[in-house]
């Protein structure tokens, strides 16, 4: 089952640009580990759900996984060679808006070295690039 909402305000929304860095979901507030998407991109519903299934099969769902993102922006497309006009076409998949600086995915619960593997790994089943954050000690 692919990540969706269940109800939306509106079936087809403008496309709008992605201008600056993250000021929210920029902090590690859950687990140990993140994964953090360092360029601005429309992450897909599959995108997210390949990474998870990643981290969850590296680290043997062991721990606990937070997904910090979710899919609520419908892109639509319309028909390859098609005539202008008639409309918007119809949504063909559900994207996060990701901004520079977001935690995408959290770690708990593991070794850090199992954890910066996981993510790693994660980070490289996505088409962005991404950089490993972990939670500063306190001594």
């Amino acid at each position: 089952m692919a990540l969706a909402p269940k109800r939306v305000m509106h079936r087809k929304v403008q496309r709008s640009r992605i201008k600056g860095n993250a000021t929210r979901a920029n902090t590690i507030d859950f687990g140990n580990i993140a994964l953090v998407a360092m360029e601005p991109i429309w992450l897909s519903a599959r995108h997210i759900e390949a990474a998870r299934v990643a981290l969850n099969r590296k680290i043997n769902r062991k721990g606990q996984v937070w997904i910090r993102v979710f899919p609520d922006k419908p892109i639509s497309k319309k028909p390859a060679e098609t005539r202008m006009g008639k409309g918007k076409g119809a949504p063909e998949f559900w994207a996060a808006v990701i901004k520079p600086g977001q935690i995408l995915f959290e770690i708990g619960g593991v070794d850090l070295e199992l954890a910066e593997s996981a993510m790693q790994l994660a980070g490289s089943k996505l088409p962005i690039k991404t950089k490993i954050a972990v939670r500063p000690t306190i001594d």
